[in-house]
């Protein structure tokens, strides 16, 4: 008897350790690496204790970049890995996501893993191989939210982000117990209005926060395409996105709190009547209370899912994965948004938990991407990869077995023009030191070079400079060889930057049917 015992717990030791981990991936939108204490931005604009847990129980990623800078296309990338040319889904204006092309969900799903999304999805058509899922149409909003759940709409009182997190919490402790899992919880916070919860209205105490050091630039001595945009605190700024104007779809409660933190702020604000340089500087302030107190909301809720792992007994086999579709401006070149190829946009935030695989508190400068989370999702689920795909594995970095061929560069490339904010297409490749720059429609063909070792902060372009002749030699062959390896060919059709006209294009060009082309949903038109 006792070796028949000894027998089944040998065999039940060798089951359990066989199991591949659950994963729990934490997204967010819109969330700057600057805006979480783990990554020392010398502002210190906000303590996040939660995130900077797992950054202190497991590894930091200090050049997660992406490859699209827009909410839909890295969301694509993540289901594919794959470039947005090759899994079609390329803008938030006419893309719609192809849910019949082979994602990392499908092979997870197929190998026995319970699936599960909930929150933000934005690929304009409904979820594919997931067990279940919650998402909210197009953007969504911050309060009382409908979303769809298997296809049924309902309807959600209370704050977003918190009933995401009850939403995850609730599957996870309802799920099929004697399975893996993939929990998917994706954060609409703190993507534009940035409209805080009652309960962080007021909670930096009007603190003044320090303004970054290109709040002015001036953009002198760079292209057109830097300089005309429309997507700058001084000039695009809304009176939603200040808060002038109250949301339309809080509750009595809630609006009342909310006229009770705000109005008497907008009071004085209308009688100071601040105008020009004053006028961005209380803006600024204004955008960083309000973006913070929503990541502090998220932060709330990272703090409760990793509770519950610990709970429940889950957190040594649970991998947990915090990061953002992309970075973020928080008043760097005095811009809000994304979309640029510069880094507080192109660097997103990457935090990874694996207990007894990644040493706590490591972190890697190493380059990695959006475009390597199909592959290394499936390789922690012990899943085959997907065909075809542009990523990678970063398993080998959490291990701290960095791969001879590791990639030095990587190529990126923004298509949609001119809405929302006037960003003008650009391509180029990025290496630890240097981004070159291609701006190629409707009315540019410029080229800049940034050097951060230089100039880190990059307000300046080494085009031009003979002393970097050969540096943009080598970095132009260098964006031909991933273009041929990634196989897109330039100029990517004229669809691909969205239904809305060109400067002097007479009428807006007839939509085309081309692989991720489809009619725009309500709430999509910002990414």
């Amino acid at each position: 008897m006792i070796r028949s015992l000894l027998a089944f717990l040998a065999l039940t030791i060798f089951v359990n350790a066989a199991q591949p981990p659950n994963i729990v991936f934490i997204f967010c939108d819109d969330l700057a690496y600057q805006a979480m204490s783990c990554y020392g931005d010398k502002r210190k604009l906000l303590e996040t204790p939660n995130m900077d847990r797992i950054a202190k129980e497991g590894m930091r990623f200090d050049r997660c970049l992406v490859t699209n800078s827009i909410c839909g296309p890295s969301r694509a990338v993540i289901q594919t890995g794959k470039y947005s040319h090759a899994n079609g889904f390329y803008n938030n204006s006419n893309s719609k996501f192809d849910s019949t092309q082979p994602t990392f969900p499908k092979v997870m799903q197929k190998s026995g893993y319970q699936m599960a999304v909930i929150g933000k999805w934005h690929l304009m058509a409904d979820p594919v191989g997931y067990d279940h899922w919650n998402v909210l149409p197009g953007q969504g909003v911050y309060y009382n939210p409908p979303m769809t759940e298997n296809g049924k709409n309902v309807k959600y009182d209370g704050y977003t982000t918190d009933i995401i997190g009850d939403l995850t919490l609730k599957w996870m402790d309802q799920r099929d117990k004697t399975k893996p899992f993939m929990m998917m919880c994706q954060h609409k916070a703190p993507h534009r209005e940035w409209e805080p919860p009652v309960r962080y209205l007021g909670f930096d105490k009007d603190r003044v926060y320090e303004e970054p050091e290109t709040l002015f630039d001036s953009y002198s001595g760079r292209s057109k395409a830097v300089s005309d945009h429309d997507m700058g605190i001084d000039r695009t700024f809304t009176e939603r996105d200040a808060k002038l104007i109250v949301p339309g779809n809080l509750t009595e409660e809630q609006k009342t709190a909310w006229n009770a933190y705000y109005e008497p702020r907008n009071a004085k604000y209308r009688a100071d009547a601040p105008a020009g340089r004053d006028l961005v500087k209380w803006r600024y302030q204004r955008y960083m209370h309000d973006y913070l107190a929503c990541v502090k909301a998220v932060d709330d809720n990272v703090g409760r899912v990793l509770d519950y792992l610990d709970k429940e007994d889950l957190a040594k086999n649970t991998v947990v994965i915090l990061s953002s579709d992309q970075g973020f401006y928080l008043g760097e070149h005095g811009w809000f948004d994304k979309r640029w190829i510069f880094e507080e946009s192109l660097r997103t935030p990457l935090l990874v938990r694996w207990p007894g695989v990644i040493k706590a508190g490591s972190s890697t400068s190493k380059i990695v991407s959006l475009i390597d989370f199909a592959s290394t999702f499936l390789d922690i689920a012990q899943c085959p990869n997907l065909e075809g795909v542009h990523g990678r594995s970063i398993v080998p970095l959490m291990k701290d077995e960095t791969p001879a061929d590791w990639r030095k560069s990587l190529y990126y490339h923004y298509y949609e023009f001119p809405v929302p904010h006037r960003v003008r297409p650009h391509y180029g490749v990025i290496t630890d030191r240097y981004k070159l720059i291609h701006y190629y429609k409707p009315d540019v063909d410029d080229w800049e070079l940034m050097d951060r070792e230089k100039d880190p902060l990059e307000t300046k372009s080494f085009y031009d400079d003979p002393a970097y002749a050969d540096t943009v030699k080598e970095l132009k062959a260098e964006i031909l060889r991933l273009q041929a390896e990634v196989k897109e060919t330039m100029p990517p059709p004229r669809f691909t930057h969205g239904n809305k006209p060109f400067d002097n294009e007479p009428q807006p060009p007839e939509q085309t049917k081309g692989k991720g082309a489809g009619k725009k949903k309500t709430g999509a038109k910002q990414g």
